[in-house]
Parts: C-alpha cells; structure tokens; sequence
C-alpha cells in the first residue's frame, strides 16, 4: 500500500516536470511574474548554497521541500530577516504544528518590502512630491507527513500577491516535494546516514496580471473630428505572466556520521522555466553535544553553470540550544555573495516547543 503511494506521489511529480521541460530557455529570462518566490528564504539552506532539497528537515522546508516538515519532531516558530539588495528588505515567518499520527501542519508568511520611491514623470523628473511604495507577499498553507520511517511527502498552498503604488496582482500556486533516505554511503549502516534524496516543484499556479485605478486614462478615439465623447473612458490592459517555477532535486551523502560529529555533503539540480538549469552545491558540519545542544558550520556555491550568474559561494553558521522542559532556541546565521550587487545577511531565529 505504501509503496503504491509513493508510486503515484513521484507519478505526478514527473509529469508536472514533463509539462514545464519546454519553457526553461536562456530567451525568457525575466519573463516570470513575482520573481521575490526566487529567493532563498531561511538562513540554514542559504548558507549551503540553497542546496537542501534532500537535507531539510525543519520549519525552513516549507520553501526548499515540504516533505521535510514530515521530519520534524517538536512545534516550530521561526523568524528570519534578510536585508535585500539596493535597500530592499525581506523577511520569513512562520510556525509548523507537529500533530503526531497526523503529520505537521504549518503557516508561514513571506513578505518583501522595496521601500519608499519618488514619484516623477518626464516633467518633473526629479520627484512631483509623492511618494509610491511597492510589496510583495506570499502566504502559505503546508503540510509535511511520513508515510515510512526512510520517505516523506509534503505539499503547500500558497496566495502570492504583488503590489505597487496603486496596482495589485495576485495568484494562486502549489508546491509538491518527496524526500527519502537509503542505505547507500551509509557509514553506520542506518538508513538516517545514508544518501538522502530530495524532489520538489515551486510555484506551479496561475498567472498573475495587474490591475489598479492607475492604469485608466481618458482616450480620445477619434481625435482629428469634433463633436464624438473626446474624454471617453479607458484602461490599459496588462499581459498576464508566470509564476517563477523551479523543480529541484537533490542528494546528500553523510561521509562522516560518528560520535558527536557529522558532516554533510550536498548537490542540487534546479530546472527553473525562466533561466538555465543551473547546479546548487554545499555542505554543513554539525558538532553535538546531547546535554547542550549542536553547533553547525556552513558553505555553499549557488548557481553553478548558470548563464550569466551573479550569485557566488554562500558561508554561515548556527547553532541549537537545548532548554528545560524539552524546548530549544535555533540562531542561524548566513552571508551570500551577490557580485555586481553586492552581499547579503540572513538572521533566523527559531522556538522549539
């Protein structure tokens, strides 16, 4: 029975993929809509080059994989800010109810704020005085389960919505993820440090086109003859465009899994449908102890073989404080090179209760 469940589960996935293979070409780049789904949310995956879609297993996987939620062991509320380029900030809140039996439940909130901007026009090109601001938004629903001790599923629910000045846009969209561990590599011979694989599609939803009182503007139809209705009402009508899609997948390998120490070593795919293909690769080392807690060093490079990329290596670090009453506090830490844009920060902190 399970291993039909998991049968159908991969079914759908690959046929989803099958259906996008098509539209990821060097020509459409920046032709997606809310490409803010883009960035890496969460310090830990961050600081591994975003190469987690096999490793993830806490309240970060509702972006990288939701299957990993199926993994999680304790309630988890987790906050992340992450200063942006040119002085955008974004942030990350949610929180992931560990239902036993059941599964985890989560909701998180992923929000971008682009700051106040003059408004000017070919007159006025220095500012008429207004100020615009822009936002973007995704709210998500996720649920992560077990259906065996060595594979999970999961799968989200997301509202996207755009926004700037007085137009707004908004979507519908799903995210689908498996994870499962094997034998293979496995230096002790379980199955938690052996080769662990990771699929997951993001963002297949519909399209997004926006609509705002901005966009009326008095039209004259036939402005060279009098006497018709010269200021007659009219709208520009906008495109409708994509969502960012991406399908990952992912191994990671446990060279060393002994005592208190544990090494991890990570590869992703990505197959996005507005750029290339590129390579996310990274690796952590976790040293534990069990009455305090566990401490984690982190590296990356992300993006690899895309045209044109701006990203570069990724470091960070982190660690897990044990507290009474079975409770824990997570602080991550992650810096990201940007290239011509410059390098950005991310702070976690999670509750564990």
């Amino acid at each position: 029975m399970i291993a039909k469940k998991i049968s159908s589960l991969l079914l759908v996935m690959a046929i989803i993929l099958v259906t996008t293979m098509g539209f990821s070409q060097s020509s459409r780049v920046g032709s997606t809509s809310a490409s803010f789904l883009e960035i890496g949310f969460g310090s830990a995956g961050s600081a591994m080059g975003e190469a987690v879609v096999s490793t993830t297993e806490d309240l970060g996987s509702v972006y990288w994989n939701p299957a990993g939620l199926g993994y999680m062991d304790k309630t988890e509320a987790q906050f992340t800010i992450q200063p942006w380029v040119v002085g955008i900030n974004t942030s990350f809140t949610g929180v992931g109810l560990v239902l036993p039996r059941v599964g985890t439940l989560a909701l998180s909130v992923a929000q971008v704020n682009y700051g106040d901007m003059k408004v000017t026009n070919l007159e006025m090109q220095e500012g008429t005085g207004e100020i615009f601001t822009a936002s973007d938004m995704a709210i998500a629903f996720s649920f992560g389960r077990k259906l065996a001790q060595w594979f999970a599923f999961g799968a989200s629910a997301k509202y996207v919505s755009s926004k700037i000045w007085h137009e707004s846009a908004s979507a519908m969209a799903i995210d689908l993820g498996v994870k499962l561990d094997t034998n293979f590599f496995s230096p002790s011979g379980e199955r938690t440090d052996g080769m662990s694989i990771g699929m997951s599609i993001s963002n297949y939803g519909t399209k997004m086109r926006f609509d705002g009182m901005d966009l009326l503007e008095p039209i004259d139809i036939l402005p060279d003859e009098s006497g018709n209705y010269r200021d007659t009402k009219g709208q520009f009508n906008l495109e409708s465009w994509e969502l960012p899609l991406i399908f990952r997948v992912g191994v990671a390998i446990h060279p060393i899994a002994t005592g208190n120490h544990r090494v991890t070593i990570a590869m992703d795919a990505l197959h996005p449908n507005n750029n290339t293909e590129s390579v996310n690769v990274g690796a952590q080392y976790q040293l534990s102890f069990p009455r305090f807690g566990d401490f984690f060093i982190r590296g990356g490079y992300k993006a690899l073989f895309m045209d044109d990329s701006e990203y570069g290596p990724t470091f960070g670090g982190g660690c897990l404080i044990k507290l009474m009453g079975n409770t824990g506090v997570k602080l991550d830490y992650c810096y990201k090179n940007m290239g011509l844009f410059g390098n950005t920060h991310s702070y976690t902190i999670g509750i564990l209760f």
